[in-house]
C-alpha cells in the first residue's frame, strides 16, 4: 500500500484536523500543501474533484469532503468507537464542533459581529455544550481513554480559539484539560510546538492570530 498523500493550503484550517489524526496515530503521509490563490493552487484545482481541499489521495482513490476523509480515517485506523452508539455520539460532537467552526468562520471571514461577541457570548455557549457532551462518558478523550477521529477536530477549535481569547476554556474545565493534554501527547507535541515556533497561520488570512 502507497503513502496517502493530503493536499491543504499552507495554513491549519480544515485540513488540520487530518494532520492532527495522522501524526498523532504515526500513520506515515504526504502533506501536500498550496499557497492559497498561487497559480499552482488555481491550476491543480481543476483536476480535484469539487475543485476544493482538502483532498486525499490513497492507492489511486480520491476523497473529498472533511466530514468524509476523517469518517474513512476512523473506520480504516479504527478510531470510530467500538459501537454504532459511539459511532453516532462522535458523528453528533463532530458535526457541532463544525457548527462551531463555522460561527468562528463568520467573524474571521465575513466581519460578523465583532471579536467581543463571539468570545464572550457565542463560542462560551458553544463551549457549554461541548462541555457537558465531553462528561457523558469516563475518560481523558471524547469517549473513554482512546482517542477517536472526532478529538482532533475538537482539539484543534480550542487551539484556535484560544488564539483569540486566552482565557476562553476556564469556565469548561474539562475541555481545557482535554485541550492541555493534547499538547502533551508524544506524537503530538514536537508538530504543535514547531507550528508554534513557524507561525502557521489558522486562516487565510491573519485575522485571529496572537
Amino acid at each position: 500500500m502507497g503513502v496517502p498523500q493530503l493536499y491543504y493550503f499552507t495554513i491549519r484550517g480544515f485540513g488540520e484536523y487530518i494532520r492532527l489524526l495522522f501524526i498523532d496515530n504515526g500513520i506515515k503521509f504526504e502533506d501536500i500543501r498550496y499557497v492559497y490563490g498561487s497559480p499552482e493552487w488555481d491550476e491543480h484545482k481543476k483536476s480535484m474533484i469539487f475543485e476544493q481541499m482538502p483532498t486525499l489521495k490513497h492507492d489511486g482513490k480520491e476523497y473529498a469532503q472533511t466530514g468524509a476523509i476523517m469518517r474513512h480515517l476512523a473506520r480504516v485506523h479504527d478510531l470510530n468507537g467500538s459501537s454504532e452508539d459511539d459511532a453516532t455520539f462522535l458523528d453528533m460532537f463532530f458535526e457541532g464542533v463544525r457548527d462551531s467552526r463555522m460561527k468562528y468562520v463568520m467573524y474571521i471571514y465575513m466581519d460578523q459581529g465583532t471579536r467581543e461577541e463571539l468570545t464572550q457570548k457565542t463560542l462560551p455557549t458553544c463551549l457549554a455544550n461541548f462541555e457537558k457532551l465531553f462528561k457523558i462518558h469516563q475518560g481523558k478523550f471524547i469517549i473513554g481513554d482512546e482517542p477517536s477521529y472526532a478529538d482532533y477536530i475538537l482539539f484543534e477549535e480550542l487551539d484556535a480559539y484560544t488564539h483569540l481569547d486566552a482565557t476562553i476554556l476556564d469556565k469548561t474545565p474539562s475541555l481545557k484539560a482535554f485541550w492541555e493534554m493534547m499538547w502533551q501527547r508524544p506524537n503530538l507535541k514536537p508538530y504543535l510546538e514547531k507550528r508554534k515556533a513557524d507561525g502557521v497561520w489558522i486562516n487565510a488570512i491573519e485575522k485571529g492570530m496572537k
